[in-house]
């Protein structure tokens, strides 16, 4: 079993550290022993020895062994914590969600427009703007699950023109405002806020349908293709199984023992609903790869397989296919960000601790599936 404590061979991780490779984030961290520091892989400061560095597969290692987190690096945190960029425009996005942001305004802020573009791309695999655009749509969003009218809509969420409200909205979702409305039969969508960022999930009265970070590519081809199969369109509300996976997810990112029991309804192939059935068999904690993978379903030559199945989940993190990685150890390719699948391996890393405490948690990774 490859679990979440293996580390690859120091001298792997050595290149890594020269090359400040971000592949092994979440993975790997370097204790330097003439300074008592440790830091991620990625940091960018003078690079020690080989035979000055330790390696640790977390910070609870390394903290244990005596060294200090890095003050450039921040190695207690996400990797974007450590961007000096980062945080503070994430808090003034958070305090004012349908402001209108320009690059005049990121100056007027103090910051180099094209260094922060570089910097939310590397993060969050789009720029800062882009980001500033999501969160206005959210709120409008918001307003057409009350019930508002288009128009209203649009207000609230700070577009001045009717099209480009459209047009972000339909970027999003597939489809207009006015096709998703509240009294649509058969599926209902909803935003859901999460310590990483808006999540849209789409669910009937029974069963979780899809649940994605708003910012995926392929989200809106998913919900045109969901939305086909309810007659045409989805409707904007909630429904009591989506309230259910928000308190979920709540207790999920808070580190807290229970797991998910929420109902899914997986649309895909027998093939691929065999890798996500294997997915949800992986207990917090763990990591495997997607040959481990093949191999468990049976089919040891279908690794390229599994890892189109795995990117094709539409059920992010209640299908954990964050937890697969590449056969040498790295983080590989995750259609949420790759700094989000860090950050989702380190929440379970308490999600692991808790499973210590109380052995049975963990063992069943989900609910119901149709």
């Amino acid at each position: 079993m490859d679990t979440l404590f293996s580390l690859p061979e120091p001298e792997t991780l050595y290149r890594a550290l020269l090359a400040r490779d971000p592949a092994f984030e979440g993975r790997a961290l370097v204790g330097v022993t003439t300074t008592g520091i440790f830091c991620r892989l990625t940091c960018p400061a003078r690079k020690p020895r080989p035979e000055n560095c330790r390696w640790f597969d977390g910070p609870a290692a390394a903290l244990g062994a005596g060294f200090r987190p890095c003050r450039r690096c921040h190695p207690l945190g996400a990797e974007a914590d450590g961007d000096p960029v980062v945080a503070p425009l994430l808090a003034a996005l958070r305090a004012d969600p349908a402001r209108r942001w320009t690059e005049a305004d990121v100056a007027a802020a103090g910051y180099d427009p094209s260094t922060v573009r570089r910097a939310f791309r590397r993060h969050f695999g789009m720029t800062f703007l882009d980001l500033a655009r999501q969160m206005r749509v959210r709120e409008g969003v918001v307003a057409l699950t009350r019930g508002e009218p288009v128009i209203q809509a649009q207000l609230e969420a700070g577009f001045d023109s009717a099209s480009g409200f459209r047009d972000a909205f339909a970027r999003l979702f597939g489809h207009p405002p006015q096709a998703l409305r509240a009294d649509a039969p058969g599926l209902s969508a909803d935003w859901i806020d999460t310590p990483m960022g808006g999540m849209i999930a789409v669910a009937d009265e029974r069963s979780l349908h899809l649940l994605e970070f708003v910012e995926r590519k392929g989200l809106p081809a998913e919900l045109k293709r969901l939305s086909r199969g309810a007659g045409g369109r989805i409707g904007l509300g909630r429904t009591p199984v989506i309230d259910t996976v928000e308190r979920e997810l709540a207790r999920f990112f808070a580190g807290e023992p229970g797991g998910f029991s929420v109902p899914l309804t997986m649309h895909g192939t027998p093939f691929q609903r065999r890798v996500w059935d294997e997915l949800r068999r992986i207990r917090p904690g763990e990591t495997v790869s997607y040959g481990t993978i093949a191999q468990r379903i049976g089919q040891p030559t279908a690794t390229r397989a599994v890892a189109r199945a795995n990117g094709a989940n539409q059920i992010a993190i209640v299908i954990p296919c964050h937890r697969v990685i590449g056969a040498d150890g790295t983080l590989t390719g995750y259609a949420g960000g790759l700094w989000r699948k860090q950050a989702l391996i380190e929440v379970e890393r308490r999600l692991a601790a808790a499973a210590q405490a109380a052995p049975r948690f963990g063992l069943d990774a989900g609910g119901p599936v149709n």
